[in-house]
């Protein structure tokens, strides 16, 4: 990784440090930047995706520090960013390691997981507009033409939940989401991985759309709890 993707924007201080190689914004788009630490923290969020920092490894900050260019008050300012969003444990008087799912944990995920989307489906199935119906309907499409391109099934996947907590209307719901997300991909054994499992889950989300499509809100929050009990015995 090139060590020089921090620049700094003025002598004197790491508070006019920006993140130049990061950050390309929309010419139509405000003015407006994101803290150092936040940056930080997403560069170590998709590190820890990406496997670079395994589960349960201890976190090198003066090797992060030097890879990025910055002092250690960002870097810690981001490792707190990460242990709310549970992707990283702090331990006293050791520092900061990734997180390790246990197999409780991963069931404790799945958990959550399964209440709050299969509550968001029922919502969807009985109250979402035509248009949030064809939204949902064209996500799945794209999951069709996709079940033999891993990388990109697992993208479009995701977008399809979030379309779905976003069209439930539940924001609060949706933010618990969004963390719980986060925390499942530390999983070693992502129920996607398991041979076979693309195909039966998009045999799963044909169910779930022909409920949601019906207007069937009981049977579309059955089938949102199948969809994550089927996906957690392939994560086991």
């Amino acid at each position: 990784m090139n060590s020089n993707w921090l620049t700094s924007a003025a002598p004197g201080g790491h508070g006019a440090t920006v993140l130049a190689a990061l950050i390309a914004p929309d010419p139509q788009a405000p003015l407006v930047r994101r803290a150092l630490y936040q940056d930080v923290a997403e560069r170590l969020r998709q590190q820890i995706y990406a496997r670079q920092l395994e589960p349960g490894h201890w976190i090198d900050e003066m090797r992060l520090c030097t890879e990025f260019g910055i002092s250690r008050t960002p870097l810690r300012e981001a490792l707190k960013v990460l242990a709310v969003e549970g992707l990283v444990t702090m331990k006293v008087r050791r520092g900061a390691y990734v997180t390790e799912m246990s197999r409780e944990d991963v069931t404790q995920v799945y958990h959550l997981l399964a209440l709050l989307e299969s509550d968001a489906a029922a919502s969807v199935a009985a109250n979402a507009s035509d248009e949030g119906r064809a939204r949902l309907a064209r996500l799945h499409a794209r999951l069709e033409s996709q079940v033999r391109r891993r990388e990109e099934f697992f993208a479009t996947n995701e977008q399809f939940h979030m379309a779905l907590l976003e069209l439930a209307g539940n924001r609060w719901a949706a933010q618990a989401v969004t963390d719980l997300r986060k925390v499942m991909k530390l999983n070693r054994h992502h129920s996607l991985l398991k041979r076979g499992r693309l195909s039966q889950s998009l045999a799963e989300h044909r169910a779930l759309m022909k409920a949601i499509e019906a207007r069937d809100a009981p049977a579309a929050s059955r089938l949102m709890q199948a969809h994550f009990a089927s996906g957690l015995e392939a994560a086991a």
